[in-house]
């Protein structure tokens, strides 16, 4: 390891200063993001279980008092707020008051893994067709095909996306039934499984990420061969061990025929969120890339003799996937929120419909457990982007000593 590398994380080197302050900013802005969300919260009157509290006539007065005195709302909302802080970082996010009494970790936890398998899935594959899309368009420009995929791209991107997402289902769902209208299981396969959705999903997403990343390593080392046709080999060699691997983990797995169930209903969702958000990938990816291919290096390598799918894969596509690399950063930390507009329209149960539920219902534990968790992740990623650019351009670090 080089000495730059050994030491550029140590906390007198300008890249450990930049991290250093960095960390500091974002637990600021967590602070002054957690106290905001909570004031909007405290904001809206009433609360759900004082509401249920005095809507059961069976209950007096003073059994009313005692009920909120022991949530500690009968307190001033200073010392509300205090109290709340120090519960929520000590790890007790409190019970829901719509669904009492049960613990608001144990919502988070139930929902948290279908948000993160629903929207991991749709980056994953916006991800993968923008980049090639936006490749294809910065090397093949003004040629045939560009503007057809450049129109066909924004206009998905652009479209009101309630409606394309409800049309959607009205053809494939309603009128061809290829697909379920909503849900994200059938109950009636389910009942007497031996295992939950939640554990099914968890399996799903490490496999198929077990797979991703196999496919991905493989094809960014070949891209290091000199032979077309040895890179070529190899690229296809790793599709097919890596997807033949996958189809043997789970054609011989016990819960096959649940995460069937899953899958299926995970087709139109996935595929609605891919068409809408490939366009943002492809536009970044052909930016960078026509910005690439002015540089000195480009020319050096067509200079050597290098082939052309050398110069764009090896040199030119790689150096415009930092900020592709950024913005897919940027977008899994805010996987969290679930997406409130799609989980309502595929009637998907995850955290954006838990997170809408809470607060129509004024239940502030779980509206502002569900909104720390997105400003946490939210901020990780704003984190790791920061680091990512400051590792690979030094004239980032060097700046923000100023």
């Amino acid at each position: 390891m080089s000495g730059y590398h050994a030491n550029a994380f140590t906390k007198g080197s300008p890249l450990g200063r930049y991290v250093i302050k960095r960390f500091v900013q974002m637990v600021v802005l967590f602070l002054v993001f957690f106290a905001l969300s909570w004031i909007a919260l405290q904001a809206i009157p009433g609360n759900s279980i004082e509401q249920q509290l005095r809507l059961n006539p069976n209950l007096p007065p003073e059994a009313i008092t005692q009920a909120l005195a022991r949530r500690g709302l009968d307190k001033p909302p200073l010392e509300q707020f205090w109290l709340y802080t120090k519960a929520f970082f000590t790890g007790d996010l409190g019970v829901s008051w719509s669904r009492y009494p049960q613990p608001v970790s144990k919502l988070i936890a139930e929902r948290l893994p279908r948000t993160v398998m629903l929207f991991s899935v749709a980056l994953l594959f916006q991800y993968l067709i923008g980049f090639q899309a936006g490749k294809y368009l910065a090397w093949r420009r003004n040629k045939r095909g560009e503007i057809a995929i450049t129109i066909a791209g924004v206009s998905l991107f652009t479209v009101f996306y309630p409606w394309f997402g409800l049309m959607m289902i009205l053809l494939f769902a309603v009128k061809l039934g290829w697909v379920p209208t909503n849900g994200f299981i059938v109950e009636a396969t389910w009942r007497g499984a031996p295992v939950s959705a939640n554990h099914v999903m968890v399996i799903m997403f490490f496999s198929l990420l077990a797979v991703t990343a196999f496919i991905g390593l493989t094809s960014w080392a070949s891209s290091r061969l000199d032979q077309p046709n040895r890179r070529r080999l190899v690229k296809i060699g790793a599709w097919v061990v890596g997807l033949g691997g996958f189809w043997l983990f789970w054609a011989t797995n016990q819960y096959l025929v649940y995460a069937k169930d899953v899958a299926v209903h995970l087709v139109l969702p996935v595929s609605v969120l891919t068409m809408v958000g490939f366009a943002g990938v492809m536009l970044i990816t052909r930016t960078s890339m026509l910005e690439t291919m002015k540089e000195d290096f480009v020319t050096t390598a067509r200079a050597k003799g290098l082939s052309e799918a050398m110069v764009r894969d090896r040199h030119a596509a790689r150096t415009a996937l930092l900020p592709v690399s950024t913005s897919l950063v940027l977008a899994v930390a805010t996987v969290i929120d679930g997406g409130i507009i799609t989980e309502s329209i595929f009637g998907w149960p995850g955290m954006g419909q838990l997170l809408l539920a809470s607060v129509v219902s004024e239940d502030i534990p779980v509206a502002l457990a569900a909104f720390s968790f997105t400003g946490i992740l939210a901020l990780l990623g704003h984190f790791a982007a920061d680091i990512l650019y400051g590792v690979l351009d030094p004239r980032i670090r060097v700046t923000s000593q100023g």
